[in-house]
């Protein structure tokens, strides 16, 4: 008996090691989730009383816990995940909404900050993988945005932009991160067109529901201008992906490729956004001017099959009519833009030309300054204007600084493919017209794709500038079919 009191089995009984060492990781890890599991357990009952017994809602709190899972098991992976998913996510994350202290949160707030603390550990991660220049290219604009934030007098609104704003830079960071050669900067432009799966897929579905008179296609977005300026993107991406195409690949492979370029041409007019249309309409014709004429000849067969998509024709007559100040319903859309700019630029005083009156504060003095208003509080519709009356010059110089340092950026790509540069710059250029006559800085899956392929971009230009000497068989592009190097040798 003696000896079985000494044994090391029954001195385990008597004190085992939970007791002997509590603060062991996985004795602290079990504590915690014990203790969260009762947390969680007693406020169930007031959080399906907050959530009005929603399923959709009640979804909301154990998805984003399993988004914090998924950012402990792998960073890389989970940002990989959500720009996937993000594209087809807009109207289901709508459902998962619910107001909290007077402020609508839910899910896709949640998948924002993650965003944010992505970008964050992966800087942490590899901090020397972003240069000084892309700090700076975003770094004056961020700063003018914090202090119109802390300015505005609608705390909440602004500061709730801001950090839209700041995952537009977190996107950037992870496109940057995500890319340490040429066979990288390929995977994630594929991920971008297989991000557009569900909404071209779900576009059927909003086709056979609501196809009729006034048609828009919206897909899985909450308004078709924000399908509209996503698929700006995508179309050149999938574009450039078909342009510089493995001369190995099947001619099935190609010519599907082809079939989805033209159906994201289809959906764009379905939209009827005509600032997208513009922009993707100046892109094609600067390809053609530099790269391949006969694409000139494509553009014109193309713009004359349009006229016969149903609205086509008629979105375009509406600017020809309806330019003289009635009221809204008189106006058509580009001259009742013209009437609130005018109104708001009248409103502000000489000094907040310099300042601007602080972040968000144009649609919440919309009611004040324009006649039509009513009790709506009305956007900029201008991203120039927006910044103007709300941050003042300052904040216009310093979006302008960050566009041209990153076009900057990407020119550099301009000694290794002209082609990548071209459509890299492309999707900026696009962003900065459409950004004259409509609200961007709110259509956040559209930034976030915009500045993730950038980011993979900017990523690209550095890898080859700075190892030109090192860049071995694996990382140049395939040998050139003549096809394939008429695309990307430039005519002058």
């Amino acid at each position: 008996m003696p000896a079985l009191l000494k044994s090391p089995a029954w001195r385990s009984l008597k004190a085992p090691d939970f007791i002997k060492n509590p603060f062991r990781l996985i004795y602290v890890m079990v504590v915690l989730a014990v203790c969260l599991a009762g947390l969680l357990g007693a406020a169930t009952p007031i959080l399906v009383e907050l959530m009005d017994g929603s399923l959709s809602k009640l979804v909301a709190l154990p998805a984003a816990m399993v988004f914090g899972l998924l950012v402990i098991y792998d960073r890389k992976l989970t940002l990989l995940l959500i720009v996937v998913l993000r594209a087809g996510g807009d109207n289901a994350l709508e459902f998962t909404r619910f107001s909290l202290g007077g402020y609508m949160v839910g899910i896709g707030g949640v998948i924002n900050g993650i965003v944010i603390l992505l970008a964050l550990l992966l800087v942490f991660e590899r901090p020397k993988v972003l240069p000084g220049r892309a700090y700076m290219a975003w770094a004056p604009f961020l700063v003018i945005l914090a202090l119109g934030a802390v300015h505005s007098p609608f705390t909440g609104e602004s500061v709730r932009l801001f950090l839209q704003q700041l995952s537009y830079f977190a996107m950037f960071v992870g496109g940057y991160q995500c890319v340490a050669d040429r066979a990288d900067f390929r995977r994630m432009l594929r991920l971008v067109v297989w991000s557009s799966a569900i909404p071209v897929l779900y576009a059927f579905v909003d086709i056979a529901l609501h196809f009729g008179g006034g048609f828009r296609l919206e897909s899985t977005f909450a308004h078709p201008n924000v399908l509209a300026f996503y698929l700006t993107v995508i179309i050149v991406v999938a574009f450039y992906l078909l342009k510089t195409m493995d001369p190995g690949a099947s001619g099935a492979a190609r010519l599907g490729l082809v079939a989805y370029v033209l159906l994201l041409l289809l959906m764009l007019l379905l939209t009827k956004t005509r600032s997208a249309w513009l922009a993707t309409a100046i892109g094609f014709a600067l390809y053609a001017l530099i790269f391949e004429r006969r694409f000139l000849v494509y553009m014109v067969l193309l713009g004359v099959g349009a006229l016969f998509v149903p609205g086509i024709g008629d979105r375009l007559l509406d600017l020809g009519q309806g330019n003289e100040v009635a009221t809204y319903a008189t106006l058509n859309s580009f001259a009742w833009r013209v009437y609130l700019w005018e109104c708001a630029f009248a409103w502000m005083s000489p000094l907040h030309y310099v300042w601007g009156l602080g972040l968000q504060t144009f649609a919440e003095y919309s009611p004040i300054f324009f006649p039509l208003a009513g009790k709506t509080k009305f956007g900029a519709h201008s991203v120039f204007v927006q910044l103007i009356f709300e941050l003042g010059v300052i904040g216009l110089l310093a979006f302008l600084w960050q566009s041209a340092s990153l076009i900057r950026q990407l020119a550099r790509l301009l000694k290794f493919d002209k082609l990548a540069a071209f459509s890299l710059i492309l999707i900026i250029l696009s962003f900065l017209i459409c950004s004259f006559s409509d609200n961007m800085f709110y259509y956040l899956s559209y930034n976030w794709y915009l500045w993730f392929v950038v980011g993979a971009g900017c990523a690209l230009a550095r890898v080859l500038a700075a190892t030109p000497s090192k860049v071995t068989a694996s990382t140049v592009p395939p040998p050139m079919t003549a096809p394939y190097q008429s695309a990307v040798q430039p005519r002058y």
